[in-house]
């Protein structure tokens, strides 16, 4: 196990979560594993599950819907709607749950997404709001933190290999 900072904090109060995840990989190398759907479907789906992304427009106002595939094949439907980047620093976007026809389970949550770069190190903070205490206990209990811990991973091990090329 590595070093490299890991926060992850749960504030019911506030209905947010925050996250900050260190990475041994060069900013632009990051910023593309997060904003480029051929590197984001190889890492963002906790194992055994996949990611398959339908369709990616990463710009102001683009979307990008994908699900995540268990082993039997059982798809859950995201989509994402991006409201604000600023390259290689910051993207906002908002996030919901919806069926395979593109229809969003409201409510959402709200995405800030923050890099920054210090010593060869890359530094990614993450703030999801969630417009509802249910629709944030209802992330928790289909196990997001402990996902989100394990796509995290899958991150880190596929940088490692990226900056490898």
């Amino acid at each position: 196990m590595n070093n490299l900072q890991f926060d992850f904090t749960i504030d019911k109060t506030a209905k947010t979560v925050y996250i900050t995840r260190a990475f041994d990989a060069e900013l632009s190398l990051v910023w593309d594993a997060f904003t480029k759907a051929e590197i984001l479907d190889q890492w963002v789906a906790p194992k055994p599950w996949t990611s398959k992304t339908k369709f990616m427009d990463f710009t102001v106002g683009g979307r990008r819907f994908y699900a995540m595939v268990s082993p039997e094949g059982q798809e859950r439907w995201a989509i994402q709607k991006y409201t604000s980047i600023s390259p290689k620093t910051n993207f906002k976007m908002l996030n919901a749950f919806a069926d395979k026809d593109e229809n969003p389970e409201l409510p959402g949550s709200e995405w800030d997404y923050t890099f920054s770069e210090q010593n060869s190190l890359t530094k990614v903070s993450i703030t999801i709001y969630n417009e509802s205490l249910d629709r944030l206990e209802k992330m928790i209990e289909m196990g997001f933190s402990e996902g989100f811990k394990m796509s995290m991973t899958n991150l880190e091990n596929l940088l490692e290999t990226l900056s490898k090329k």
